[in-house]
């Protein structure tokens, strides 16, 4: 029974009961001897998992402490983006339209706002605008208001508004980009999570590339949407209207903007180098 009991010292090599007594200078010494070794093993697998971070980090496999802290940061930058651009895209506060306070009647006017998917139409007491105020608005007094969705999506007809007919085609083309920015989100979300949870480094380059892409496609979506405006515009003069991009536009710009810069310090997270220590190296204390 005794004899299938091995001990393993703290260089590798695996001794019996009596080898670890011999080793230790006198057969009195085997059963301490045994247990120093026993000891001696479990504190090496302690200290192997211990250690374990440090050894990675510096064959470059995985992270430091100042790294993970470093990424959990720039994380947070991305995140603020993603949570932008969801309000602005859910939002239908993209542009106001509205005519005259003149155009219809002497008490009541009539003002529209839209945005990806849904446009509303808002009637507005004249006395509560602003008498310096020359259109219509703005759409966030009070009012009877009424919203429906696009068919883009669902019929394929046109929406139409004040005489005006909207372009399809370019509302749809903002929408699926905006969709699309979402998708990159999500995957350079998922690609920062097993970063930090499997402590790679690799995973740092595909998630600033998904989040610098989301960040150009959701401008892109923004121009896109503006184009689409300025043909909803142009057609149909016969009801003057004022136009402007309201808050949720500025939610949109916003985001692109901080996604890109979230990108960007991913992808300086993710060099072999640090580019400040090329850009400014130091000098040696004795110069």
């Amino acid at each position: 029974m005794w004899s299938t009991f091995f001990v393993a010292d703290e260089e590798g090599r695996t001794m019996g009961p009596g080898t670890a007594g011999t080793a230790g200078g006198g057969a009195a010494g085997g059963p301490a001897q045994g247990a120093g070794g026993l000891a001696g093993l479990m504190s090496g697998r302690s200290t192997f998992g211990g250690n374990k971070r440090r050894r990675t980090t510096s064959t470059g496999h995985a992270m430091s402490e100042a790294q993970e802290g470093k990424i959990k940061l720039a994380f947070f930058v991305a995140i603020v983006g993603v949570v932008l651009t969801v309000l602005g895209v859910g939002t239908e506060f993209w542009v106001e339209l509205a005519p005259p306070k003149s155009f219809y009647n002497n008490q009541t006017c009539l003002t529209a706002h839209y945005g990806l998917w849904k446009g509303c139409t808002k009637t507005l007491w004249v006395a509560d605008i602003d008498p310096e105020r020359e259109s219509c608005g703005p759409a966030e007094l009070p009012g009877e208001s009424n919203c429906t969705y696009f068919k883009f999506f669902t019929t394929g007809e046109n929406a139409v508004m004040f005489q005006k007919t909207t372009q399809k085609n370019l509302n749809v083309a903002a929408a699926m980009l905006a969709m699309f920015s979402l998708f990159l989100m999500v995957m350079g979300a998922i690609c920062i999570t097993m970063s930090l949870s499997k402590e790679i480094l690799f995973f740092l380059k595909p998630a600033s590339v998904c989040f610098i892409l989301s960040g150009v496609l959701v401008l892109l979506s923004l121009m896109v949407f503006h184009q689409s405006v300025l043909a909803f515009l142009a057609s149909d003069h016969m009801v003057p209207l004022h136009h402007e991009l309201s808050w949720s536009v500025s939610c949109i710009g916003c985001a692109g903007a901080v996604l890109i810069v979230g990108g960007v310090l991913f992808l300086l997270l993710a060099l072999p180098y640090s580019p400040w220590q090329k850009c400014l190296p130091h000098k040696d204390s004795g110069s």
